[in-house]
């Protein structure tokens, strides 16, 4: 089954075991060198991360990710952020990451109105983590959705140039509730389509993988 979207790629699962609801998300992901997308921009961008909520559960998402930005000069940066949608995504501040870096999401949700997100950089042995609370009372979780996405994030209000991100490949990917651990088997796959042309490539090669293509 397979959704297009103008901004996210990768695997959602769109509803939890029956009777249950998602609290947790982890994945792995190795960052990616992005080079330039098609166009001419001031730079390019996509966004790594993992969460819970956001698909046909819209009221809030609670996730965190890396970005990743090349600039016409051919500059490469990465930022580290959290975020509890609809509150803006804040970054990580003194946790680095370079091309290569394996990095863990965890996203654990101890209510519908609180949660804690940690990113380890397992390549440098680095861990931060963000308690969080829904940002009011309507942005509660609801435990529907957990996906391991490639976004094409939005910064003032447009969406960021696409960078060509190679290929990214979440693994170790696994979704809790408070009884059982499921992995992708039955997830929907999500396409990036921009333009009526569909940018990305996704495969879910195993009930703990997804390979996002660029």
């Amino acid at each position: 089954h397979v959704q297009y979207s103008s901004n996210w790629s990768g695997a959602v699962l769109t509803s939890p075991p029956s009777g249950q609801t998602f609290n947790g998300v982890s994945g792995r992901f190795t960052v990616p060198t992005p080079s330039k997308g098609t166009g001419s921009a001031s730079s390019w961008s996509a966004s790594a991360w993992a969460g819970i909520d956001g698909d046909t559960y819209g009221n809030a998402i609670l996730q965190a990710g890396t970005d990743f930005t090349i600039s016409s000069g051919g500059a490469v940066s990465y930022d580290s952020w959290y975020e509890w949608y609809p509150d803006y995504a804040y970054d990580f501040s003194g946790f680095s990451v370079s091309a290569g870096d394996v990095i863990a999401v965890s996203i654990v949700a101890s209510s519908s109105s609180r949660g804690t997100v940690t990113l380890t950089n397992e390549s440098t042995g680095k861990s931060v983590s963000k308690t969080l609370s829904a940002p009011d009372s309507s942005s509660t979780l609801g435990g529907q959705n957990a996906e391991w996405i490639i976004e094409d994030y939005e910064e003032n209000g447009s969406q960021v140039p696409i960078a060509d991100f190679g290929t990214v490949t979440f693994t170790d990917c696994v979704a809790t509730t408070s009884s059982q651990s499921v992995g992708l088997n039955g997830a929907t796959v999500i396409e990036i389509e921009q333009n009526g042309q569909v940018v990305t490539d996704v495969t879910i090669e195993s009930s703990s993988s997804v390979e996002i293509q660029y």
